[in-house]
């Protein structure tokens, strides 16, 4: 059994898989606060969770209770938000790993910090557990130098300011997948994670090449909070306006969907249907297929259009609206199809579209079973 745990500022949640079947989920949300603990299919309930060690000993026990105790896993998986320059691989967790996450924490203030919270309250609670860590950032790590590289003095590339690029573990999960779902694996593919974070990735003979978020989740597409890409001097404007903190809370916590159509969720702007949630929607579906150009530039052309996450997944008109956006790359998808959610979505000519569900739990159960038997 390997346990998998994605640990946030406020809430952890954890699944439990035998191979590639997941035994049993739970979580705690509220740590700190009025924390509620929710194991499988039953009802959540107040317990109390001050920290994440807390947090986590009550996941361990309820897991327990449902016939699965700590003396029965076989190794532990962690989502890692930001793994840097040196970490960009699946790696088992060691001193000297957990002080390169560490290390990478000025460049993921908001992450890095709860996940490596995570992972030392596991040393802790069971310490003989081995445990791996998987990393958002390290898909990106086959991007050209040229695609990485801000246009910035040495100092600042020194300083760790350059493109890294985020869900990764989101499109290593999906490359690995279309093979079977196609019966081949296509040399270009435009990947779309689309939910409250968004991004893109051009993905060319199962590598990454290029991708829309950079330095921080912040750039790229129009996102449920965050503006996506903005001008920098317009981040300088706000945080004279503002100061550094009140200009850090409107890119990222006030902006994006939330900022336009005044609701962060796009179910929830679609049911308003006002003009402002309107004019936010499409803002959303303008900025990702511009940003998609880019993408197909970086690859050379298209031959793949996957969609994932919650928005790709489920919101039949905004893949519509994109794939409509992308007519002049031959992009057409069946409408009877994509109003089903079916897997493929294309017409049998042109490139092909397809929905591939986020398995983000059951890739890092995959990675760390295979660090820990060495194939890795």
């Amino acid at each position: 059994m390997i346990f998998v745990v994605n640990a946030g500022s406020s809430s952890i949640k954890v699944a439990l898989f035998d191979g590639a079947v997941q035994a049993l989920s739970g979580m705690v949300g509220e740590i700190g606060g009025a924390s509620r603990l929710t194991v499988g299919k039953g009802a959540a309930r107040a317990v109390s969770a001050p920290d994440h060690e807390a947090a986590l000993a009550l996941l361990i026990e309820g897991f327990a209770d449902q016939g699965h105790p700590l003396s029965a896993l076989r190794a532990a998986g962690h989502r890692v938000v930001h793994g840097g320059r040196e970490l960009t691989a699946p790696v088992r967790v060691t001193d000297a790993v957990l002080a390169q996450v560490e290390a990478c924490v000025p460049l993921a203030p908001l992450h890095n910090p709860h996940n490596l919270s995570a992972i030392r309250a596991l040393i802790r609670l069971a310490p003989d557990l081995p445990q791996v860590a998987c990393f958002d950032t390290a898909f990106h790590a086959t991007n050209p130098e040229v695609a990485l590289r801000y246009a910035l003095p040495p100092k600042a590339e020194a300083e760790g300011i350059r493109r890294y690029g985020f869900h990764g573990i989101s499109y290593d999960s999906l490359t690995r997948r279309l093979p079977d779902l196609l019966g081949h694996m296509p040399g270009r593919v435009l990947a779309l994670h689309l939910g409250n974070g968004a991004s893109l990735c051009a993905i060319r003979d199962g590598r990454s090449v290029a991708t829309t978020m950079g330095y921080s989740p912040l750039e790229g597409l129009t996102m449920g909070t965050r503006t996506g890409s903005i001008d920098g001097n317009a981040v300088l404007r706000l945080a004279e306006l503002h100061g550094i903190g009140g200009a850090a809370r409107i890119l990222n916590r006030e902006s994006g969907l939330l900022g336009l159509g005044g609701v962060s969720d796009m179910r929830a702007l679609r049911a308003a249907d006002t003009e402002a949630a309107r004019f936010a929607i499409d803002h959303f579906a303008y900025w990702a297929v511009r940003h998609a150009g880019s993408m197909i530039a970086a690859m050379g052309g298209l031959d793949c259009v996957a969609f994932t996450g919650g928005i790709g997944e489920h919101d039949g008109a905004m893949r519509a609206a994109i794939c409509d956006g992308l007519s002049f790359m031959g992009v057409a998808i069946d409408g009877a199809a994509n109003a089903a959610a079916a897997g493929r979505l294309d017409r049998g000519q042109g490139p092909a579209v397809l929905i591939v569900p986020a398995a983000e739990e059951a890739h890092i159960a995959r990675a760390t079973a295979e660090v820990i038997a060495g194939r890795l």
